[in-house]
């Protein structure tokens, strides 16, 4: 892969894409569950949507069951769920492995990017954070406990800074 665009990712239809139409865009890639004490961070995640995509923002929201198996349902449960809950309109994938040898190659690349606490890789718990930036780069990682509305500043001065040609 020779950058982030390159990865596949299966949408919630099951269609099997890449980010590629994301180009040119800020995005922040979020491993989710549906039944986590982290979970109400879905309201924030879809504020932040809201409030920048017009300017080239997107949250991407990818499902994962391997932190306590705190999201079991299938993606259209998961999809329900969100939408009825959080008013969720933001992109969502199919379930993700984000650790381990089934992990999803977007997922390696992100953490090997952006190394985690004392420069590890594994994701520690649903709704790790990656910010990425216009031209692909990972800006940074933040912990399941950073919460949405605290990463503004650093999404709106990736948001300000231009594509080079």
């Amino acid at each position: 892969m020779t950058s982030i665009y390159d990865f596949p990712v299966q949408t919630a239809t099951g269609e099997e894409k890449t980010l590629a139409e994301y180009r040119g865009q800020v995005m922040l890639i979020v491993n989710t569950a549906s039944k986590c004490g982290f979970t109400p961070q879905y309201a924030g995640l879809e504020s932040l949507f809201r409030k920048y995509a017009s300017q080239g923002f997107v949250v991407l929201g990818f499902p994962c069951n391997q932190f306590g198996a705190q999201e079991p349902g299938d993606i259209t449960e998961i999809q329900n769920f969100c939408s009825l809950t959080y008013d969720v309109t933001f992109p969502l994938s199919t379930k993700i492995n984000v650790n381990g040898i089934d992990a999803a190659p977007l997922f390696q690349y992100l953490k090997s990017a952006a190394k985690g606490l004392l420069g590890s890789e594994a994701i520690k718990w649903n709704f790790t954070k990656f910010l990425v930036d216009r031209e692909g780069n990972v800006l940074a990682r933040h912990a399941p406990t950073t919460t949405p509305e605290s990463m503004e500043r650093q999404i709106e001065a990736a948001l300000r800074k231009p594509v080079r040609p």
